[in-house]
């Protein structure tokens, strides 16, 4: 194909190019309550990048409006508080209620936090049964937090994780996660979050968690927002089978919105009825 020797048109030509391949791959994903083949949950990740946009605007509404576009039941975010000093939370509680039904878990150790080194968790409907608060090595304060979730599909263990810059950090940290997931009791468990990982294969530091969670394959570009081409962000589970669908969500308000894009992901929990209790030996040896 020739290209147009203007180099705006040509670069608007790769675009359209682009935009088409993605909707032909497209794949219709029915909301929970429309799949006629089994109990479905709709989930997702959002670095929401401190809710300032590619515009350089904090703008907490407009993350609340793109977690609404999204219709998920479970959402795990990266980035909900100030990193440095007072670090208070930076979502808009109320307007996410109104924009997608979700409330915020009680993670935080502070009265005016939203997460713990910035992993915040949202919910549709459930009872947490155990929160854990992990602090995760490497060389700059990282952390993840794990809540084992009482569902009204069953219960779900839950990991919201946003990993270090340096690859050494992200293999030790994705142990420590292994660790902690492996001492409790076996149950499906969902791992999502900016893992800040974009090598696929050996040089990957994402294999720390292949014992549990299976070969990293590469998933959905979401960074940057301006044109995706690093898959940083993953929706992991276990047992095999639990994740499905996994995409991005790519719509004009999340282009803008942050500097990454949401991923979104389904869950089918009718097909796990005793996975997680069978497995139970085969889990021993992991971590």
């Amino acid at each position: 194909m020739k290209l147009p020797s203007d180099s705006h048109a040509a670069r608007r030509l790769l675009r359209r190019i682009r935009d088409a391949r993605r909707g032909a791959r497209a794949v219709h994903h029915p909301h929970p309550g429309e799949a006629p083949d089994g109990l479905t949950l709709r989930v997702a990740s959002y670095n929401v990048h401190k809710c300032v946009g590619r515009d350089g605007r904090f703008d907490p509404q407009r993350i609340a409006a793109v977690i609404g576009e999204m219709d998920a039941d479970l959402v795990a975010i990266q980035e909900a508080d100030r990193r440095f000093g007072r670090r208070y939370g930076l979502l808009d509680a109320a307007t996410l209620r109104q924009e997608s039904g979700l409330h915020l878990l009680q993670v935080s150790d502070l009265p005016d936090g939203h997460g713990w080194h910035g992993n915040a968790i949202l919910l549709r409907e459930g009872t947490p049964l155990r929160l854990h608060r992990l602090a995760l090595p490497g060389a700059e304060p990282r952390g993840a937090v794990i809540a084992e979730l009482d569902l009204p599909v069953g219960r779900l263990r839950v990991v919201a994780a946003h990993f270090g810059l340096l690859r050494n950090c992200r293999m030790r940290q994705g142990a420590a996660i292994l660790r902690n997931i492996t001492e409790g009791a076996p149950m499906p468990t969902l791992m999502m979050g900016d893992l800040n990982e974009w090598r696929p294969g050996r040089r990957s530091a994402l294999r720390s968690l292949e014992p549990f969670f299976g070969p990293m394959n590469e998933g959905p570009a979401s960074f940057p927002t301006r044109m995706p081409v690093l898959s940083l962000d993953r929706i992991l589970g276990w047992p095999n089978g639990l994740v499905h669908s996994v995409e991005a969500h790519d719509t004009p308000l999340s282009r803008v919105a942050s500097d990454h894009l949401p991923l979104k992901a389904l869950l089918r929990l009718d097909l796990l009825d005793g996975a997680a209790e069978d497995a139970a030996p085969r889990l021993a040896g992991v971590g």
